[in-house]
């Protein structure tokens, strides 16, 4: 019966210390990944602009193959957007909106997890000598929820990852054609 109390003990101080750690966390947190690419911002800008054309390049069709894709009446900057079904965890259910475009400089998303909440993304293209400096970046507000802001702290790798493999399908595309 000690043994118990020991554990009980333990596992009441590990989640008081959690909570307590979590006060000390930002709230917010953001996700950005660059990559320049040989290219002008011109040819670029269509492939995130058109929503269809985000099957071309997206990490997450990969993870799942039978992902189902429902588009809007719109198809391309401000306004457009699609929702998607997956049965894979990792993906799940949500929307995704542009909700501003600004023709081959700028592109802003507000991406619905569901269950997680509201992501505000956005994509930069800037002009260098090489090419464009293209950026893709997320923030999200993970409330004063303990344990949400405690898995933000690895936001950036979970999601940081799939923005490398999208940036360089994105690449892929342009430098092919």
């Amino acid at each position: 019966m000690q043994a118990f109390f020991i554990l009980l003990g333990a596992l009441i101080v590990l989640v008081l210390g959690l909570f307590i750690f979590s006060l000390f966390l930002p709230p917010v947190v953001k996700v950005e990944r660059s990559l320049m690419i040989p290219a002008p911002a011109a040819k670029i800008f269509p492939l995130i602009n058109v929503v269809r054309n985000w099957e071309l390049w997206s990490p997450w069709k990969d993870l799942d193959p039978d992902i189902a894709i429902t588009y809007g009446e719109k198809d391309s900057g401000a306004g457009a957007g699609y929702s998607w079904k997956s049965h894979n965890r990792n993906i799940g259910n949500g929307h995704m909106t542009i909700t501003e475009s600004r023709p081959e400089q700028y592109i802003a998303t507000d991406t619905d997890f569901m269950r997680m909440g509201i992501a505000k993304g956005s994509f930069r293209l800037d002009p260098v000598s090489e090419g464009t400096l293209v950026s893709w970046s997320m923030t999200c507000n993970l409330g004063q929820h303990p344990l949400r802001k405690v898995m933000g702290l690895m936001m950036d790798k979970w999601v940081g990852r799939d923005f490398e493999k999208g940036l360089e399908g994105i690449k892929r595309l342009v430098v092919r054609n």
